[in-house]
């Protein structure tokens, strides 16, 4: 058997290499791409934060008016400048409510719905509602 010619050696050794310096610059583009990229997201993150800090500002601004409508001296005044004629709750008219209002609400709304525990026993069997939807 006799040995490849020296040729075939040294073009193998090309192709290889030509192959190398293929690879490791796709590797150097794929690594200038990823980088772009976490550029452009870190670019929109940046304009997300900002736009939420602006619309806190707004809502901060919001609660101010809002907190200064309902100050009990502004309500006198423009009771006042609209001849309302009408004068600030007494002690005895206030009436304070222990406890979460939202729970409490929600209880009352729903009372009617969990009736079941506080039925006594014999009255009358258990009524279930079946409430349907359907979209149109």
């Amino acid at each position: 058997m006799k040995p490849p010619p020296a040729n075939a050696n040294i073009n193998r050794l090309i192709v290889l290499s030509l192959l190398l310096l293929v690879f490791s610059g796709t590797l150097g583009l794929g690594a200038v791409w990823v980088r772009q990229e976490i550029s452009a997201i870190a670019n929109r993150s940046r304009a997300l934060e900002a736009q939420i800090a602006d619309v806190e500002r707004g809502l901060d601004e919001i609660n101010v008016l809002v907190a200064e409508a309902v100050n009990p001296d502004a309500l006198l005044r423009q009771n006042e400048a609209m001849r309302l004629g009408l004068v600030s709750p007494q002690e005895a008219q206030v009436r304070r409510v222990d406890g979460s209002p939202e729970l409490r609400l929600a209880t009352k709304r729903n009372r009617e719905i969990f009736n079941l525990a506080t039925a006594a026993v014999g009255d009358h069997a258990p009524e279930f509602r079946i409430v349907t939807a359907s979209l149109r």
